[in-house]
């Protein structure tokens, strides 16, 4: 069973190793991609240029993954915002927002897992 709504469509994505998907509600758009069966670079490099769709809008990233990216998310200034919650199957998801009022700039080129 997926995790992405059935009425997502899919989308291209620059960069991307994984397939992309898009559902437009009110407005706003909420981008999803699964990393779970994919091992170190591929959930890195997904994510972020998955926040390249979001960052200094009001859409939103939900990340499917095997656990929660703790590297990922040590590379985040506050200008992306993060929630996790447990899945099905003990996977874990992670929204991602854009914080326009912050500062911060996240350089999401850097896509290392180290």
């Amino acid at each position: 069973m997926s995790l992405i709504p059935v009425e997502a469509s899919k989308i291209d994505v620059i960069g991307a190793s994984v397939d992309f998907f898009k559902l437009e509600k009110d407005g706003e758009s909420t981008y999803y991609f699964d990393t779970s069966k994919c091992g170190p670079p591929d959930p890195m490099v997904n994510a972020m240029c998955g926040l390249k769709l979001i960052k200094g809008t009001n859409d939103s990233l939900v990340m499917i993954n095997h656990k929660t990216p703790g590297g990922l998310f040590a590379k985040l200034g506050d200008d992306i915002s993060y929630e996790t919650s447990d899945a099905e199957g003990g996977l874990v998801l992670i929204t991602f927002r854009s914080n326009n009022t912050s500062s911060a700039n996240t350089d999401l080129n850097q896509n290392a897992c180290h």
